[in-house]
């Protein structure tokens, strides 16, 4: 039997504007082992969200294939994706935000149960409780409401409601960016007990490199929309080869004296997703261009398990 429990196959989302189609996500292919996780790092606007919201069907893909456990879910009815639901789930970025504000504690845990109709009232008190402590939330919170917490027991209650019904696979979509240092440390380590615990699977969603580091298998880094280097961590971090993920990296601080930053300074201006035309979209911006790189660009594997799109890899 196949370990894949998420692969998406040249998928892609656009969506209308006045000047043409904006082609958040484009020709995206990867997939997720079980009980893995797969952090998705890139510039605000690459398109990580859209990803990640895609393969759940928050928002429904414009082409392209997403399997679950090797299932077709690409295209589903309102039956079939209530099904999906209670397999795949998201943490919002946004605690704030994402738990409605005239609801308890206990009235948000609980909506997932009830919507499901697949328990009883007995059922949904006594998991909403296992719930509460298997996040870390006290029971005199029980009927709190959201204002009266904060930002990390928000997120708590965030993750509470997405493993309710027991899912496989989880988006985390920038879980911890809105926490203090501090909290996000202590959320790291619940999701990842959680997923010990419960045989998780994470697509990790953020800006943090410091954060994709500690707590991902693979990465992929995506930029304008498309993914421009997949590795392991480890290889990711020891070997970095296409020249935005050397700059990514590049940008990460530093507490050593003897080793002080070498920033590589991007210049020259974005690429507009709207309508973007063939060939590499990071061209603009980078000092090994050529005319080759205006060209459509293909994914090569450098070795194994390391994929990079950019055909002038094996020179620079």
């Amino acid at each position: 039997m196949s370990n894949t429990l998420i692969e998406v196959q040249n998928l892609k989302k656009y969506f209308p504007t006045h000047r043409g189609m904006l082609h958040a996500v484009d020709d995206v292919t990867f997939s997720i082992e079980k009980g893995k996780t797969l952090g998705v790092v890139g510039e605000s606007g690459c398109g990580k969200s859209t990803l990640g919201r895609t393969i759940i069907h928050l928002q429904e893909p414009t082409s392209g294939k997403i399997l679950l456990n090797g299932e077709d879910i690409t295209v589903l009815n309102s039956k079939q994706l209530k099904a999906a639901r209670e397999k795949m789930q998201i943490i919002f970025q946004d605690p704030y935000s994402s738990i409605d504000p005239r609801k308890t504690i206990e009235s948000t845990i609980k909506e997932p149960l009830k919507v499901s109709k697949k328990y009883t009232k007995q059922e949904i008190d006594e998991m909403t409780t296992e719930l509460m402590g298997l996040v870390g939330i006290d029971e005199r919170l029980r009927l709190a409401y959201p204002h009266e917490l904060d930002g990390g027991r928000r997120q708590r209650v965030g993750i509470a409601r997405a493993l309710a019904l027991g899912p496989q696979f989880v988006v985390c979509d920038e879980p911890v960016s809105a926490l203090d240092v501090s909290i996000q440390a202590q959320v790291l380590n619940l999701l990842k007990k959680l997923q010990i615990d419960r045989g998780l699977t994470y697509m990790f969603v953020t800006h943090n490199l410091s954060v994709v580091k500690h707590i991902s298998d693979d990465i992929c880094v995506m930029y304008l929309g498309q993914v421009v280097e997949k590795c392991s961590s480890k290889e990711l971090f020891r070997n970095p080869m296409h020249p935005y993920t050397k700059a990514l990296l590049s940008a990460i601080p530093t507490i050593d004296i003897h080793h002080p930053m070498k920033r590589e300074v991007l210049k020259g201006e974005i690429t507009s997703p709207i309508n973007p035309k063939p060939g590499c979209r990071f061209a603009a911006r980078c000092k090994f261009a050529t005319e080759a790189c205006h060209q459509p660009q293909k994914q090569q594997e450098i070795s194994t398990g390391h994929f990079v799109t950019c055909c002038r890899i094996n020179e620079i």
